[in-house]
């Protein structure tokens, strides 16, 4: 079954396509030569994924996924949220981290989870899938795999960042796969 993923990220279509395997062929919207820029305005994942997924499937009339992915700082009053990708900067996210951890400097209470809301749209509407990692952040970066806020996030029960844990097992536990597994068990 082919999805259209509502990104250009390089990544993030990677990532889907090797976590849902393939019973999926994904594409993203490079792939369909959509480049208008979806204004993402919503105020929760779940606005923004729905906004995603929606514009693509009036487009192309093809299965559609939108997500919104963000990292949520309890200390910071769940900032970055849904501003995670543009924190400090559109996509830059070295700037992102140093503005996370300079907000952050002298602060001890460190909680954080990753939250991915999928929002898979048809002719049907639309399905909300939910994942979520907790964890940590550190004080600089470490690692370099990965993309976003990784080097800077260790998930609980374990001691190393994301950016340093293999991309499998990134996979394995992350917060795209639990919202992705949601979404397997509606198709299985």
């Amino acid at each position: 079954m082919e999805l259209l993923i509502a990104t250009h990220n390089i990544h993030k279509k990677e990532e889907i396509q090797q976590i849902l395997g393939s019973q999926f062929l994904i594409k993203s919207l490079t792939d369909y030569e959509i480049f208008e820029e979806i204004v993402e305005d919503g105020n929760t994942f779940e606005e923004n994924a729905l906004i995603k997924a929606k514009y693509c499937f009036e487009k192309t009339g093809i299965p559609s996924v939108g997500d919104d992915s963000g990292l949520v700082i309890n200390a910071l009053d769940g900032r970055p949220g849904i501003y995670s990708a543009r924190y400090a900067g559109d996509h830059d996210f070295q700037k992102n981290m140093a503005k996370v951890l300079e907000e952050l400097d002298g602060v001890e209470e460190r909680s954080a989870y990753f939250i991915t809301v999928l929002c898979y749209f048809n002719e049907n509407g639309a399905q909300y899938f939910t994942g979520k990692v907790h964890g940590t952040i550190l004080k600089e970066n470490k690692g370099h795999q990965g993309f976003g806020y990784d080097p800077i996030f260790v998930p609980t029960a374990y001691n190393i960042t994301f950016a340093e844990m293999d991309p499998e097992k990134k996979n394995e536990i992350s917060h795209r796969k639990q919202a992705l597994d949601l979404f397997m068990k509606d198709f299985s």
